[in-house]
């Protein structure tokens, strides 16, 4: 199948080796692309805490932006969100990483397991946009948290002709969504475009029901069992 992957880089390629390796044919296309604020992490470890957040592996990747400075953090407990997270925390040198079941409401309860009335304050590494479920189950629970604003997702352009091409060829089989913001932007590109979300592909998954809320209107999208791309490749 020739699916699209529009989640941004590097792990729209790592996806795309995947893809590969299962017989499809990979068309890459990075709608977002993260920037990082390495400054906001120093400023942050210098708050008191006891714990670590982090609910997407783009927060690890601004972690790892700290280099040898990350060192003296690398044993204080982590949660993350998902397996993939988890990974990529344990890959940069975390020793003590908490695995969440895939959702921020269900990562509010895995620290809440760890935070007791006298434990402190949790540090949490978040991107913008985001959705506010981990925070706002954090405050429900009254867990003391202090959000750092780590990195920013924005909008990659993509000029006419190259939009063009991604159709010459027919239809997609399927597109791969991972975030909200994504699926609003594929969107926006097709309204742009004058192309219908059914002529585009057949088929649009997504990995959370938010995904694909952000999607037009009729567009043919299928949700993935579990919040992980693991789930989300089985769909095909």
């Amino acid at each position: 199948m020739r699916v699209l992957v529009t989640r941004p880089r590097p792990a729209a390629e790592r996806t795309a080796l995947k893809l590969e390796a299962m017989g499809h044919q990979p068309v890459v296309l990075p709608l977002m692309q993260a920037q990082h604020f390495v400054a906001a992490v120093r400023a942050g470890f210098d708050r008191p805490h006891e714990a670590i957040a982090v609910t997407s592996a783009e927060a690890v990747r601004v972690l790892a932006g700290l280099g040898p400075a990350l060192q003296p953090h690398l044993a204080t407990a982590l949660f993350a969100v998902g397996a993939a997270t988890a990974g990529a925390a344990t890959d940069l040198g975390f020793t003590d990483v908490r695995v969440g079941a895939g959702t921020g409401e269900a990562l509010a309860e895995t620290v809440a397991g760890f935070f007791g009335p006298e434990t402190g304050s949790l540090l949490y590494f978040a991107g913008l946009p985001r959705a506010d479920g981990f925070e706002h189950a954090l405050r429900q629970r009254a867990i003391d948290h202090v959000t750092v604003e780590c990195y920013r997702m924005i909008p990659l352009d993509h000029p006419p002709e190259t939009r063009a091409t991604l159709t010459r060829s027919g239809p997609f089989d399927a597109v791969l969504l991972y975030s909200r913001e994504t699926a609003r932007r594929l969107a926006a590109l097709m309204r742009e475009s004058g192309v219908d979300c059914a002529d585009f592909s057949g088929r649009y998954l997504c990995l959370s029901d938010s995904v694909k809320e952000a999607l037009p209107a009729g567009a043919p999208a299928e949700v993935a069992i579990a919040p992980d791309e693991a789930s989300l490749l089985d769909l095909l």
